[in-house]
């Protein structure tokens, strides 16, 4: 590789800038997240969603991480994974919590979505993000039920336990000098998976690894053969560029008239199924490997993703079943 002006442009660009960017949104997540634990304010953060996790067994750190995920998933997995290190909680409920997660996660991204699908599909978009939201739901509910059965009762925790009385009268600048220690220690740890995972990541894609699977996914659709042939275009080009491309080309046909709303969201929900999980690989993974070990986070992911595309797939029949208009 030469290192001329355009190839260092690039690599600023594509490689160097993000991977900081996400460096520095994991070590603020950290660095919340271990100022929470320095402060012991888990019990109060987790009294906004306690009374529906108690319904599951979980405890109140994984109520906190559900809370803190409204605003950051980043925090939230943090949080989790400290207290799994720390023998707080099972491996089981740190599944369970993070799956569990799923629904305030995606309200981070809904506005979004729906902002962006709704000027070039119209109509559509309700129904497409509605759906979503609908398997987020579920998603949540099945984990609340599953983790009900599986998981022992969660202990009440006390408001205000002696140590956390302790640490007020400790004073500020000893929870921050306690949190920092404690943060520079994690963060090593963080960089040293992290960077690694993400530059062969990057280097995988650079060489047409990820290209090469997505246009073999996007090649072999005989099995979809139920959809309209328009619909083949729309996921051709989400699973083999970008959402926004299939999402352009849905709003083209919309805009012909060539294909109806059923048509365009069942399009959009397939072609979300099939890129999903390269789409996990590419941009989850190298950040979930930093918070996590590299192995356990590798099963969340794939924990995540069967729950994420077993839910879409089921509210999506259950769109198709009531949309069917009979010829």
């Amino acid at each position: 590789m030469s290192f001329s002006v355009p190839t260092l442009y690039s690599l600023w660009h594509e490689l160097l800038w993000p991977l900081l960017r996400m460096l520095g949104f994991i070590s603020l997540g950290l660095f919340v997240a271990n100022l929470i634990e320095s402060l012991n304010w888990t019990a109060r953060i987790a009294t906004l969603a306690r009374p529906l996790l108690r319904q599951g067994n979980l405890s109140d750190i994984s109520s906190a991480s559900f809370t803190m995920a409204l605003f950051s998933g980043i925090s939230a997995n943090t949080m989790l994974a400290e207290a799994y290190e720390q023998k707080k909680i099972s491996k089981t409920e740190l599944i369970l919590a993070n799956l569990f997660n799923s629904l305030p996660t995606y309200f981070l991204h809904m506005p979004t979505v729906f902002f962006i699908t709704v000027p070039m599909i119209k109509g559509a978009a309700i129904i497409y993000v509605g759906i979503t939201l609908g398997a987020a739901v579920f998603r949540t509910l099945s984990i609340l039920v599953i983790s009900r059965f599986i998981l022992p009762r969660a202990e009440p925790q006390e408001d205000v336990t002696p140590e956390e009385a302790q640490k007020r009268r400790d004073g500020w600048n000893i929870i921050f000098t306690k949190s920092w220690k404690r943060f520079k220690k994690r963060i090593r740890t963080i960089i040293h998976f992290t960077v690694p995972i993400y530059i062969l990541i990057f280097w995988l894609h650079q060489a047409g690894i990820f290209t090469t699977m997505e246009t073999m996914m996007a090649t072999y659709f005989s099995f979809l053969s139920w959809l309209s042939p328009q619909s083949m275009g729309i996921i051709t080009l989400q699973v083999a560029a970008e959402f926004t491309a299939g999402l352009a080309a849905a709003g083209a046909m919309l805009q012909a008239g060539s294909m109806t709303y059923q048509e365009i969201v069942l399009a959009l929900l397939v072609g979300n199924i099939l890129s999903s999980p390269i789409r996990a690989v590419r941009h989850q993974f190298p950040y979930y490997a930093g918070i996590f070990k590299p192995k356990l986070a590798a099963e969340l992911i794939f924990y995540n993703q069967i729950f994420r595309v077993g839910s879409l797939i089921l509210m999506g029949g259950v769109y198709l079943v009531l949309s069917w208009k009979p010829s």
